[in-house]
């Protein structure tokens, strides 16, 4: 054991909020479960076998990053674990031969000198992470020892050196930068990456090791790195997105842990900067603040996780509907047809057309693509008190316990392709009172719900919808609503050209197959052709979701490309 883990005790914070009812407690069905299989079935072909993980064997696209392919791959497995309920096939043998490929001081790459590597604190932030899900889940000693081996040799002697991480602009060479990163220059006894902030990934992992496993010096470090962070001006030194937003969820992390609320404000001042500036048309991101040359799903993975967990902490519906915008538009645009993660272009300042930057980015996207499907399914029930709340609909069943006693619920829908959810009440004693709030997103115009084919006066507070709750065991719930649908204006007026305009029905937004030169009348209506088809009424403009089901044709061989910004007739 380690002597400076026994030093600190945490905060004990505990808001008075909705919180995931548990992975153990959500079975998930439809399409949600179909992407969270596929990338599953993807993390275990023959790239992330164990053998083909580690160090030695990186393809140049993840050399130079310690720890990161490594650390990725355990969390993706961890979590699609957790969430489909499925074995992981090599998981276990990655944990088993993790200690023969660490340095004399326990952790990956090169023990550290006078000059502080970046990238190797940034891939350690992700091998971190994992471990501590891992740890988590399984509570292995082991793992134990390998994170606050991490912590004491990597992490702490770095223990006044992020005051001076290099945070100027002129101490960046402009424009470099590829889709994997690399080591730029040295400055300040920093070894830099091209990917800006990046230490700031490796804060994420430092703050759940310490909610593992609290110490003073770890606090103390963090708090020193927290500060940094939040001296940074995003936009002028064109912060790397993916970092940013890691360094948010550390910040969102820690909030958790110490109920610190100039935590929270500052995550959300920094996340609407983000969605203002760096945010493409179809709710992706650009790789860096002031630099559209293509999006990344792991940041995309970080903003809806982000946005979630701002509803979660501050009530307010428009982070649920961002996490329902992201989702459906970049989520479901970036997975590919093996199940992987890849990049597109940045739709809006130069291209009205949504194109395949990258079929897939195999080497950091695809393992936290698991991630983010992993905390959609997590994500969609929340427990406060004996009130189930339902902030997104997903074919699933649901069950937990009220005073003890066993409620279980089966959700049938085809959102947003269809306007009803049912709900069955599968088990309810009749001495529980269980009370459901279902979310009305923006888009939802008329809402009705029935118990048992009868309507019911259902009250709305924060966008939710407040069935009674004398609700029991055998009530079928139906959740009936019409979606807006039609002409939108763009939402990143800082980059994207003015006077174009983007095409919705409900959440979804719709583009047309071509080479982006169709322009559609003032006042366009849309027309539901069939479940995912789509027409301009009166015209012969016909368009489909972006949203896709990891369809082949959405690759780079095939020239895929869609416009999804047009112009208005005069």
């Amino acid at each position: 054991m380690l002597l400076f883990f026994s030093s600190c005790k945490k905060n004990n914070f505990s808001p008075d909020v909705p919180v995931p009812v548990g992975f153990n407690h959500i079975e998930m069905k439809g399409e949600l479960y179909q992407r969270a299989m596929k990338n599953f079935d993807r993390l275990e072909t023959e790239i992330y076998y164990p053998e083909n993980v580690f160090p030695e064997h990186h393809h140049a696209t993840s050399a130079g990053w310690p720890g990161d392919k490594e650390g990725r791959t355990i969390l993706g497995l961890v979590m699609e674990a957790r969430a489909t309920h499925r074995t992981p096939k090599y998981l276990d043998e990655m944990i088993r031969i993790l200690p023969e490929k660490l340095n004399k001081k326990g952790y990956l790459g090169p023990v550290q000198g006078d000059t502080i590597d970046e990238q190797q604190l940034s891939g350690h932030g992700w091998l971190l992470r994992g471990l501590c899900e891992y740890y988590t889940w399984k509570e292995d000693p082991k793992v134990e020892s390998y994170i606050k081996c991490i912590i004491q040799n990597l992490a702490l002697p770095t223990k006044g050196h992020h005051q001076n991480y290099p945070i100027k602009p002129e101490d960046r060479i402009s424009g470099m930068g590829g889709m994997s990163g690399s080591s730029a220059n040295i400055v300040n006894g920093w070894k830099l990456s091209t990917d800006v902030g990046c230490d700031f990934i490796f804060l994420d992992g430092v703050v759940q090791a310490y909610s593992l496993f609290p110490s003073d010096s770890l606090k103390s470090l963090i708090a020193e790195m927290i500060s940094r962070f939040l001296e940074m001006d995003l936009v002028r030194i064109k912060a790397q997105t993916h970092a940013t937003l890691t360094g948010l969820r550390a910040l969102m992390r820690y909030y958790e842990i110490t109920g610190n609320e100039n935590l929270l404000r500052e995550v959300e001042k920094r996340y609407s900067l983000y969605r203002e500036q760096a945010m493409t048309e179809n709710y992706e991101n650009y790789n860096w603040f002031g630099r559209p040359e293509w999006t990344e799903p792991c940041a995309i993975v970080d903003s809806y996780l982000l946005a979630v967990q701002l509803w979660q902490y501050t009530q307010s519906p428009q982070f649920l509907d961002d996490a329902q915008l992201i989702y459906y538009n970049a989520l479901g645009h970036v997975q590919r047809a093996n199940g992987g993660f890849g990049c597109d272009n940045c739709p809006g300042p130069v291209d009205n057309c949504l194109s395949v930057k990258a079929d897939e980015a195999y080497w950091c996207c695809t393992m936290r693509g698991g991630e983010g499907l992993a905390r959609a399914i997590g994500y969609s029930y929340f427990l406060k008190g004996d009130t189930l709340f339902i902030p997104a609909f997903y074919e699933s069943s649901v069950s937990f316990k009220i005073h003890g006693n066993p409620v279980s619920i089966t959700q049938h829908t085809d959102y947003p392709f269809d306007n009803e959810v049912t709900l069955h009440v599968d088990s309810l004693q009749n001495s529980e009172k269980l009370t459901i709030c279902l979310f009305v997103p923006s888009w939802f115009q008329t809402q009705e719900v029935t118990i048992n084919q009868k309507f019911v006066s259902a009250q709305e507070k924060n966008r939710f919808l407040t069935i009674p709750s004398e609700v029991k065991s055998g009530d079928v719930i139906k959740y009936s609503f019409s979606m807006k649908s039609g002409v939108e204006n763009i939402f990143n007026a800082v980059h994207s050209r003015s006077g174009n305009i983007r095409l919705f029905y409900g959440p979804l937004l719709l583009g047309n197959e071509g080479n982006g030169d169709v322009s559609v009348p003032r006042n366009a209506t849309i027309e539901k052709t069939g479940r995912n088809s789509f027409c301009i009424k009166g015209t012969d403009i016909k368009l489909s979701p972006v949203y896709h089901l990891m369809e082949s044709r959405v690759s780079r061989e095939s020239g895929y490309r869609k416009q999804i910004l047009f112009r208005q007739d005069i």
